[in-house]
């Protein structure tokens, strides 16, 4: 399924988007198969499968750690896209975005990278340490090979800045709702809520929040200031983590947890 027609998909039924994001193979890929499952059961409408990095700078102490693992499980771009081959052969059809940073796409050559994502059945990059600026031969490329590449704007985005990101970006644009690294938060900061008026003013694009969710309160009041959906990933992977011997011992909880959220989306 494309990403526009998700997006139409949840207006027609009046909800809002809710986007887990995972380090794939932390702490093993079997683990992960379970866990995307358990996400898309519970109410997942797209997927960020993260490639493990090893210097991941957008990224919090529990993602960190996450990538540490799944890099240590063995895990590789080339098996992040194998898993997603598997996935679509096995029936997932909702809207998958990769997440890698740039030197990764760079080694192995934009034009080849995003067609063995197409292939694999990705409809979408993340790439967080890519600037607007410098984006601009990965974005023809991505638009080339059917790709869309999801640009990132920030409450410390200019004006300026913030037009132009607007005017380059599709399928969705990623808010980053607080200032620094990925990593679940208690409050939503008053930056998010104005950033996603800023935003809403500029563009019919829908607008997804990440960095910081971490309760179905979060969700609520994002979409009524006009947010379509939300992000969630160091907080699924704080659940996990302290039971790293026996994670499947996790799984209710962590479905538990995306159901609230999910369930949020919808008020």
């Amino acid at each position: 399924m494309e990403i526009e027609e998700k997006f139409e998909e949840l207006r027609k039924r009046g909800e809002g988007a809710l986007m887990p994001h995972v380090y794939f193979g932390d702490p093993s890929p079997e683990f992960s198969f379970k866990l995307i499952h358990t996400l898309v059961e519970s109410g997942a409408d797209l997927l960020e499968l993260g490639i493990p990095f090893s210097d991941p700078i957008a990224d919090g102490p529990t993602f960190i750690a996450a990538c540490e693992r799944a890099l240590s499980s063995g895990v590789t771009p080339r098996k992040c896209l194998e898993a997603i081959r598997e996935l679509r052969e096995g029936g997932l059809h909702l809207p998958i975005l990769l997440t890698t940073y740039y030197n990764l796409i760079f080694s192995k050559g934009l034009e080849e990278f995003c067609e063995e994502a197409k292939k694999a059945g990705v409809q979408g990059l993340i790439v967080p340490d890519l600037p607007v600026e410098e984006a601009g031969e990965l974005l023809r490329v991505t638009r080339k090979k059917g790709l869309h590449l999801i640009l990132q704007v920030a409450p410390t985005t200019s004006q300026k800045r913030l037009e132009r990101i607007v005017g380059e970006a599709s399928g969705f644009l990623y808010l980053i709702g607080v200032e620094g690294v990925t990593g679940a938060r208690e409050e939503l900061a008053s930056s998010t809520l104005e950033l996603v008026g800023r935003v809403r003013g500029l563009t019919s694009l829908p607008l997804l929040v990440g960095f910081g969710i971490s309760h179905p309160d979060h969700v609520r009041v994002l979409r009524r200031r006009g947010a379509d959906g939300c992000v969630v990933g160091s907080a699924i992977a704080r659940l996990y983590s302290g039971r790293l011997e026996e994670p499947e011992k996790t799984l209710p909880a962590i479905s538990r947890f995306v159901r609230s959220l999910k369930e949020a989306t919808k008020e």
